[in-house]
């Protein structure tokens, strides 16, 4: 294979791998993301997020524990807790009375 034609395979085979990542946007909360994982703040019931080609919806906080939906699937987790939920792992970073920050990459 010509030096180019290998070239060009691996920036499109790097590019497809990163897209994934590329999609983080919100509605009111604050997502950024690095090249392996989203770092998102929801706050208040009903905020959410798409993180990685996901909706995450917030629940609220009950017991120290945030409720959180992710294609189709509901977990909680306490701080420091982390879970899946369809296709991300989330880490519980933070947990307040009305807010989780959470860190989200693929399962």
């Amino acid at each position: 294979m010509p030096r180019t034609a290998r070239l060009a395979a691996g920036l499109l085979a790097g590019g497809l791998a990163l897209a994934p990542l590329a999609g983080c946007s919100l509605s009111s909360n604050n997502v950024s993301c690095s090249t392996s994982s989203c770092t998102a703040t929801l706050s208040g019931d009903g905020a959410e997020a798409e993180i990685l080609g996901q909706k995450v919806t917030f629940g609220g906080v009950q017991d120290g524990k945030a409720s959180l939906g992710v294609a189709g699937a509901n977990v909680s987790c306490a701080e420091g807790e982390s879970v899946t939920a369809g296709p991300l792992q989330l880490e519980c970073t933070s947990v307040t009375e009305d807010a989780v920050e959470i860190t989200a990459s693929l399962a």
